[in-house]
């Protein structure tokens, strides 16, 4: 298969390059690198079935020629974590809506079929027991820049759906629950990642909050599988599938559980939403995946643990820090780069 994947040099993007090289594609990456990095895909540069382009979803001519003569596309590009949302609003909204309809049109000429990548934030405020597919969306108010991430989502949603049933597109859509794991940053706001950077650094772990907000973590290792075998299944086109962790956490809980597992000395400090965000940001409560449509259809069950994924992220972070500086001025020199 030859597989384009947008947003590939991100967290979840270059786990999901790196799985399809294991299968034998071929795989061609574009990204922009505002938020993804090359470096994540280093031990696969050397791989000639890689091609790289530096390039933006918005751009017809480049995503275009990326997308001709593919198979499928993994569309994973995207503005996300929730400082760039709310410091960057209107670029995000950009990005994540005329974007997509770049990528769904190109796709759609290719003759290709395509796995948009959607979020759980689509379901906004909605603090169901577990979220199904078919669940109300409860957004706040769209001049609170907070919500305009899941109001973007939402509309690439429709604008798939809408493709699937005007123009007969292969698509699936798949919405993540919290998805971590090494390569993940918490410079963007994602808190395992930063968490866990504030405890072996032996700084305060930052709660926003008070810290009774909820969420179920899921490993990227157990999300990828899935990714692609939703991507493949025939009867999962027009649909969308929850893929989140089947364990609910707080997020004071998380904090402490990755003090003791990393024996950290460092204190849990409680930090008003208004202090790391500014005024009039608004969080969910709880948020909590129904899994049943994705276990049905390709048998999704996610096993990993929390300490585990605690434990992983953590891995990767110290050997983050061993290696900082080694790889200064290293080229993209092996696998083929294009713009």
């Amino acid at each position: 298969m030859r597989s384009v994947v947008t947003g590939g040099a991100g967290f979840i993007g270059s786990h999901l390059v790196e799985y399809l090289l294991d299968r034998g594609d071929s795989v061609v990456v574009l990204d922009n690198l505002s938020t993804g990095r090359i470096d994540n895909l280093d031990g696969m540069r050397d791989d000639p079935r890689l091609t790289f382009v530096e390039g933006d979803i918005r751009d017809r001519a480049t995503v275009d020629g990326v997308v001709d003569g593919a198979d499928r596309v993994f569309h994973l590009a995207a503005a996300v974590g929730v400082h760039v949302i709310v410091d960057h609003p209107l670029e995000s909204l950009r990005t994540n809506i005329h974007g997509t309809e770049v990528v769904l049109d190109a796709t759609l000429a290719a003759g290709a079929s395509l796995l948009l990548a959607s979020t759980s934030e689509v379901y906004g405020k909605n603090t169901a027991d577990r979220l199904g597919e078919d669940a109300d969306r409860i957004l706040g108010s769209p001049l609170k820049s907070r919500w305009t991430y899941a109001a973007a989502k939402g509309i690439d949603e429709a604008f798939a759906h809408a493709y699937w049933q005007q123009f007969g597109l292969q698509v699936a859509i798949v919405r993540l629950f919290n998805t971590v794991g090494p390569r993940q940053t918490g410079r963007y706001g994602m808190v395992v990642p930063r968490l866990v950077g504030q405890a072996l650094r032996g700084e305060p772990l930052t709660v926003h909050g008070d810290g009774l907000q909820t969420r179920c973590f899921s490993f990227v290792r157990d999300v990828v599988p899935a990714l692609v075998a939703i991507a493949e299944h025939p009867q999962a086109r027009g649909g969308a599938y929850n893929l989140g962790g089947s364990f609910e956490v707080s997020i004071g809980a998380l904090a402490a559980r990755v003090v003791e597992l990393l024996d950290s000395e460092s204190e849990i400090v409680l930090v008003p939403y208004e202090q790391a965000y500014g005024p009039g940001y608004e969080d969910m409560r709880r948020r909590v995946p129904d899994n049943r449509a994705a276990k049905s259809l390709v048998g999704f069950d996610p096993a990993t643990t929390l300490d585990q994924i605690i434990l992983a992220v953590a891995g990767q972070a110290r050997h983050d820090r061993a290696g900082a500086g080694a790889g200064a001025g290293a080229s993209t020199a092996g696998a083929a780069v294009r713009g």
